[in-house]
């Protein structure tokens, strides 16, 4: 017999805990709504199912899921298998689960460079991390853009006109007289300092703002990258893979301290922006390859709400093979993977029983994570299958069925979240209510912390909806001895708390697609 819970609508904040009345009975004070009990459903959800599943998902026979090899057409070809099998369609009709996502691998560009007639060469005082088509030109009017930030509270791009043209950047970013940055107020590193993410960011900041292509100056990671991708040139080996966009792409070169005074003189002691008088001449040739790979998806739809989406995310990519070693990625991310199966089970035996969600929930599994987070990427940026002004939220699970032994205080049971206070208030007290309601889970914010070191707000795929004011939750165990390595392997799971954790998800998403109003974004960057 079906367990069934009887509610009483009252005013305030409470869980919803179900789907659409089946019946109404009248009551001298207040009306009695019949309702679905989620627990019933989230019982779907076991350790032996996930454990089953996760022995096959990160098994010898997937290669480690590397992005567009022969492993991860395995995955994706399973995950469609699981999803068919629960009758669970998808969103692109018929049996088509994969949404294409375009990607480039280039191997090691060499460009042939010049200032004011001096030659500079390729490896010592510049690298060409990023090119889309040949490139063939001569400039004049580089713009140098100081620190090359576009910040909410500091903007190098303020009132400056650099659409289709070439920008010059430095690596840093200003400190006030007390040693804080200037777009933090502290003095741990930012995104505009943070090694490889201040040169996405960079980069992100020039082509939000319109630039052509730009020339960034950093020693230290000049250094560390032109030894690299030197050696990768001469062994012939392939680049990182990267996402096509739907717009023309951005050139990126990294130049050293030489090369940067020779195009602006005062680099080093001046941040103000200007235009430079240098003359630069550079070719390119572009010799990528296009490379496909896939993102899979399955919808569940809503009862009443349907336009309305919540999305539940994994990566399902790994490392691949290195050195004849496979790197299976049991919890990384694995993990994730199979409790996103778990969930849709669960949801799918709600609306067998009637019980099916007033908004639609999106099982949105992305690749090329490890690359990037270039599935989730080129779903929010390229090609979003549902309008992101209707995606309500996204439950992003990344790595949950180990513990992390640097934790030394608090129980096993536990779980990370980051970013469900970053948007949304709404969404982090409706976490924190269903956690005490249903799981009982120590949730630990640690790595929420603006200053984090780590930074893993922004290296896993929530970010990218979290980028466009969508609300997030991501699930996150820590890292461990195996994170990135051939160890990380289904046998080191826990299994207890990984149903535990996939069950908190479960109830999350269940309270989000069914509770009567949307949750408020009251805290959209601008």
């Amino acid at each position: 017999m079906k367990k069934i819970l009887f509610i009483f609508c009252i005013s305030g904040v409470m869980l919803n805990c179900g789907t659409s009345s089946k019946k109404n009975v009248p009551s001298n004070k207040s009306t009695q709504v019949l309702v679905a009990d989620p627990a019933e459903y989230a019982s779907t959800i076991t350790s032996d199912e996930l454990k089953t599943m996760l022995y096959t998902y990160a098994s010898d026979e997937f290669e480690g899921r590397n992005t567009g090899e022969k492993g991860q057409k395995l995955a994706v070809e399973y995950l469609k298998e699981q999803y068919q099998n629960m009758n669970v369609p998808s969103p692109l009709g018929g049996d088509d689960y994969f949404q294409e996502v375009p990607l480039e691998k280039q191997k090691v560009a060499h460009a042939k460079l010049s200032v004011n007639d001096k030659t500079f060469e390729t490896f010592e005082h510049h690298l060409v991390l990023a090119v889309s088509e040949n490139i063939n030109l001569s400039v004049n009017d580089i713009i140098y853009v100081g620190y090359g930030i576009d910040a909410e509270n500091y903007s190098d791009y303020k009132n400056l006109e650099v659409k289709g043209k070439m920008v010059l950047a430095k690596a840093g970013e200003p400190m006030d007289a007390n040693g804080n940055y200037i777009t933090s107020g502290t003095t741990e590193n930012t995104k505009w300092t943070n090694g490889r993410q201040a040169i996405s960011s960079k980069r992100e900041a020039a082509r939000n703002n319109g630039a052509s292509g730009l020339l960034l100056m950093d020693d230290a990671m000049f250094a560390r990258y032109s030894s690299y991708l030197k050696r990768q040139a001469e062994a012939d080996e392939p680049g990182r893979l990267s996402l096509k966009s739907n717009e023309a792409g951005m050139t990126m070169i990294m130049i050293n301290e030489e090369l940067g005074k020779a195009l602006n003189p005062t680099i080093l002691e001046n941040s103000t922006p200007k235009v430079l008088n240098s003359k630069m001449n550079l070719e390119i040739e572009n010799n990528s390859e296009s490379i496909t790979s896939e993102n899979v998806v399955a919808l569940i739809k809503g009862s009443e709400k349907p336009n309305e989406i919540i999305v539940i995310s994994a990566h399902l990519d790994h490392e691949g093979v290195k050195d004849g070693q496979i790197y299976n990625g049991a919890d990384d991310d694995g993990s994730g993977t199979v409790a996103m199966l778990e969930i849709a089970e669960a949801f799918k035996a709600a609306e067998k029983a009637g019980y099916g969600p007033k908004r639609s929930v999106l099982f949105l599994h992305v690749t090329g994570e490890e690359k990037g987070l270039l599935g989730s990427r080129h779903y929010t940026d390229n090609d979003p299958i549902f309008p992101l002004e209707d995606t309500v939220a996204d439950l992003n699970i990344d790595m949950i069925g180990r513990t992390d032994p640097k934790r030394t205080e608090g129980d096993r049971n536990y779980i990370y979240l980051i970013g469900s206070d970053k948007l949304s208030t709404d969404l982090h007290n409706i976490s924190e209510a269903v956690n005490e309601k249903y799981t009982n889970i120590e949730l630990d914010y640690t790595f929420n912390d603006e200053n984090d070191p780590n930074r893993f707000y922004y290296r896993s795929d929530h970010y990218n909806f979290a980028k466009n004011n969508i609300p997030v939750i991501f699930y996150f165990n820590g890292t461990h001895d195996d994170y990135h390595k051939p160890s990380d392997t289904a046998d080191k799971i826990e299994y207890d708390l990984l149903e535990n954790r996939t069950r908190l998800v479960f109830y999350t998403a269940w309270e989000l697609a069914n509770r009567s109003e949307r949750i408020i974004v009251d805290k959209a960057s601008k």
